[in-house]
């Protein structure tokens, strides 16, 4: 009875180790070109600003509240009459506020009121005027400037355009040492950027008698992680 289970069990190992060395292997080479080369492309494009933001504001002091709040109304409206003469355009109001101020022993000695505008100059050069319009009026608080250009949307996609030359160049690189062939992009995300000033000498004079103002200028910049397949 044990030979006879002996024999036929033996032709049954063989077929298993048979079929087993028919199976086919796995696919290392084509796993390997399927994760192709993933680099990280980074530019920027140079740009001048050309308008800049600015904040006025007035404090005043009253013995009432009332009294603080005229003052503050009427000394104000100098202010923007002014800013927008000097070429400020969309005036707004930031904030307006009203507080009493305390004396030593805890007492009311008198009320302060203050008001703030932003406007905004296409002109970089005359931000320096329009300061100098708005501290002529009366002004007693000045912030500011914030620079800016109005294509900012066109640098940052030239900047784009730039970054993803710039990751094609690095990945050609590394496909050279590792004696791939560089093929078609597979995949891109874009991880963003923005404008960042720099320091920059003003090629327009500024008027001798005003608020010197410089430009500079701001490297919009762009980021992307590019993957290119290999062969």
């Amino acid at each position: 009875m044990k030979t006879r289970i002996l024999l036929i069990a033996a032709p049954l190992v063989l077929a298993v180790a048979l079929a087993a060395a028919t199976l086919p292997g796995p696919a290392t080479s084509a796993a390997a070109d399927a994760g192709g080369i993933t680099v990280v492309g980074t530019a920027s494009v140079s740009s001048v600003p050309d308008r800049a933001e600015l904040s006025f504001g007035v404090e005043s002091q009253g013995q009432t509240a009332k009294a603080a709040l005229a003052a503050n109304a009427a000394e104000m409206r100098k202010v923007i009459a002014a800013v927008k003469a000097a070429g400020g355009t969309n005036v707004r109001t930031q904030s307006v506020s009203l507080s009493p101020r305390y004396g030593e022993a805890n007492e009311v000695q008198a009320f302060v009121a203050a008001n703030s505008v932003a406007a905004t100059i296409g002109e970089v050069a005359k931000a320096g005027a329009l300061i100098d319009a708005a501290v002529g009026a009366g002004a007693n608080q000045v912030y500011g400037p914030s620079l800016s250009s109005g294509d900012q949307t066109e640098r940052y996609r030239e900047a784009l355009k730039a970054a993803v030359a710039n990751a094609r160049a690095n990945a050609q690189v590394l496909a050279a040492a590792a004696n791939l062939s560089l093929g078609r992009v597979t995949a891109i995300v874009e991880a963003g950027g923005g404008p960042q000033p720099l320091p920059y000498a003003a090629e327009k004079a500024m008027a001798l008698d005003s608020t010197p103002i410089e430009p500079g200028t701001q490297q919009t910049t762009a980021n992307v992680t590019v993957t290119f397949s290999v062969s």
